[in-house]
């Protein structure tokens, strides 16, 4: 019975990374989506910055 999971668990994982690579987008498609995401980032971070300096519970006037 041990082996029977042991078998099972160790074909699992290759066909899961198979399938994640397939997934992956190619050439591009890739490029566009990490700039895009980059972008994101930085524009989040960006506005999370604004938003510590425009709090104005945190000054005394």
């Amino acid at each position: 019975m041990n082996d029977d999971l042991e078998n099972t668990t160790s074909e699992e994982p290759e066909v899961e990374q198979e399938t994640f690579e397939n997934d992956l987008p190619k050439g591009g498609q890739a490029a566009h989506k990490c700039e895009v995401r980059k972008r994101i980032e930085e524009l989040l971070e960006r506005k999370r910055l604004k938003e510590l300096l425009d709090d104005s519970d945190d000054w005394d006037i």
